[in-house]
């Protein structure tokens, strides 16, 4: 849970996730999306792959990135745990003597 969180907290990675929100692409896509040099991108990819919030599939020479919606569904079903539940739906408990 805590590479998860790592991975989350950093906007570029936010970022690349956006994109991939809207289809797959690979590295060489990604890195042109962003003002910084290719090994970067590839660290923060390699970081969103090792949380489980990417996977990467090679066909030849290029690397593909797809998002891997399990983890966050996961994720939000954690979140939501701590949610309170309405006062109508909640179970009065029995008074014990």
């Amino acid at each position: 849970m805590n590479t998860l969180f790592k991975a989350l907290n950093d906007p570029t990675r936010r970022q690349i996730l956006d994109l991939l929100r809207e289809g797959d692409l690979n590295a060489g896509d990604i890195a042109e999306r962003f003002d910084m040099t290719k090994p970067s991108i590839s660290h923060h990819l390699d970081l969103l792959r090792q949380a489980g919030l990417v996977e990467a599939t090679k066909q030849g020479q290029f690397v593909n990135y797809s998002l891997n919606t399990t983890v966050m569904d996961e994720l939000l079903a954690w979140l939501l745990s701590f949610q309170k539940a309405p006062e109508a739906e909640k179970i009065p408990l029995k008074n014990t003597p």
